[in-house]
């Protein structure tokens, strides 16, 4: 069943457990996702990233995914990540998309925050959830020019008064795109934003965080996760095993049915870790 944002956070916010996010490329990552989230009777998103938006048009994405979470027997909320311009934002929000993120992190937080009124006042009519960045989460590889700045607890709270959007993207040390190793989070920090925040927490990079700080961040104020990496690397290595181990193979869909019950099996463990 398709969902937007916020209906998917309020029970995670009241029950301690936090919602899966995961950027997806394609039919099949997807069909895995939502074939764990069904087994687990667990609500998910389905996000799509800058990259896949240049690789295919809005209509096409949504074309394929919303049938999908529309039949799905979990909740499903279609999700469009990282998005500096409102009008495409605004375009999404048309298109079909029940979650949008308007990233104003690199602009000055009243910017940020002007922006995010707008898209809310477009997003909240259609039924759509509104998701903002305070401070900025960098990248461990590529978008150089995205920089790495602490949430301010200051702007955190004017941007929950002032700019109302569903959830909050913050940045305490985490990294999108780690591929090795870890990071250590700012407790503190995330103490400070937890005290004055009443708007639900979301962590990007959940790739590059020990399981034990996404368990403890979980069952308190974050309940998203944005999930990419560890799901496209585990796509790359069974893909690579499947066709070594049978070089003959050249049917997709006999490929794919081989790929598939990996990413559903690491799908699977990413929402039991976040407690659903």
């Amino acid at each position: 069943m398709i969902s937007n944002l916020k209906d998917i956070l309020l029970p995670a916010s009241k029950q301690g457990y936090a919602v899966a996010c995961f950027n997806v490329f394609g039919f099949e990552d997807s069909k895995a996702v939502l074939e764990a989230a069904e087994a687990r009777n667990a609500s998910v998103i389905l996000s799509i990233n800058l990259d896949m938006r240049e690789f295919m048009s809005m209509e096409q994405i949504i074309g394929m995914l919303r049938p999908m979470a529309e039949s799905s027997k979990a909740p499903v909320c279609l999700h469009l990540d990282h998005t500096y311009k409102v009008d495409v934002v605004k375009q999404a929000i048309d298109t079909g998309f029940t979650s949008v993120m308007f990233d104003g992190s690199q602009l000055p937080i009243s910017e940020n925050i002007a922006h995010i009124r707008d898209v809310v006042s477009y997003a909240h009519p259609k039924g759509v959830s509104v998701e903002a960045e305070v401070g900025s989460v960098p990248y461990a590889t590529g978008r150089d020019h995205i920089k790495s700045a602490l949430t301010e607890v200051s702007d955190a709270l004017a941007m929950e008064k002032q700019g109302g959007p569903d959830a909050l993207a913050i940045s305490i040390g985490n990294v999108h795109r780690l591929e090795n190793g870890s990071v250590e989070i700012n407790l503190e920090r995330f103490k400070e934003l937890e005290e004055v925040l009443t708007i639900p927490l979301v962590i990007h990079g959940a790739s590059g965080l020990e399981d034990k700080d996404i368990k403890m961040l979980s069952k308190r104020h974050v309940t998203k996760f944005n999930v990419g990496t560890v799901l496209r690397k585990r796509f790359g290595s069974s893909l690579r095993a499947t066709l070594e181990s049978n070089p003959e193979l050249f049917d997709r869909i006999t490929i794919m049915q081989k790929v598939i019950p990996d990413l559903k099996e690491t799908a699977t463990k990413i929402i039991d870790l976040l407690g659903q």
